[in-house]
């Protein structure tokens, strides 16, 4: 597998993968987390324009995309029924997915991300028990809750070095 920033020409392919996790949300207990419409196709094309949304590929096709940028989050500002494990630089991932039948993306990604800033932050769903798992299995530490812009709860995760 390796990782390349997501291009234009990857649009349809990422919002097509983006359609596929709702779907797989939806049908697994997690409805909520992006609902019909997240992440809209603007925002999509934000992501690549702005050089934060990536592709993993694995035997020359896209398996997975994620947004991944350095800096601060405004929604990490304030932790509840927590904290960090500390308050360096941090990188931040969001929106990952990855194709149907695919084994092992996340992980791939997870290590990906490390490997540019060893000091990770996500969030997820509490109905989202895949991911849960998965950044669980990948060194990441429940950290608390944060509240999104729109005030949804999200579970807070961290892995440092």
């Amino acid at each position: 597998m390796e990782i390349r920033k997501s291009t234009p020409g990857d649009l349809d392919t990422l919002l097509q993968l983006y359609a596929d996790a709702r779907d797989f949300m939806a049908k697994n207990g997690n409805p909520s987390q992006w609902g019909s419409t997240y992440p809209s196709d603007a925002l999509v094309q934000s992501d690549v324009a702005q050089g934060c949304s990536y592709v993993c590929i694995h035997n020359g096709k896209i398996a997975g995309t994620f947004y991944f940028k350095t800096g601060t989050d405004p929604s990490y500002r304030k932790i509840f029924d927590g904290s960090w494990l500390n308050e360096l630089p941090y990188g931040v991932i969001h929106r990952i997915t990855s194709a149907a039948g695919t084994k092992g993306v996340a992980s791939f990604i997870f290590q990906w991300c490390f490997q540019q800033c060893g000091n990770l932050k996500i969030d997820t769903h509490d109905d989202n028990l895949p991911m849960q798992k998965a950044l669980m299995k990948n060194g990441f530490i429940h950290c608390g809750t944060i509240y999104l812009e729109d005030g949804s709860k999200r579970i807070a995760f961290q892995r440092e070095k």
